[in-house]
């Protein structure tokens, strides 16, 4: 009976660690997507320029 419970045990484990990376990359997604949204997308500087990819980035 413990040997059962043990496997029980295990595959419950091993499900619930699937959903969690699969809900990992689905966020890893969601981020990805904001982050090319945010270059494609940038506001324009006070000259009319469109501002730098990178604020530390320095011509």
């Amino acid at each position: 009976m413990g040997m059962v419970l043990l496997i029980l045990l295990l595959a419950l484990l091993l499900f619930g660690l699937g959903f969690v990376v699969k809900a990992l990359w689905w966020i890893a997604v969601v981020v990805l997507v904001i982050w090319v949204l945010g270059f494609l997308i940038r506001p324009a500087t006070a000259g009319g320029r469109r501002g730098r990819w990178y604020r530390w980035y320095r011509w």
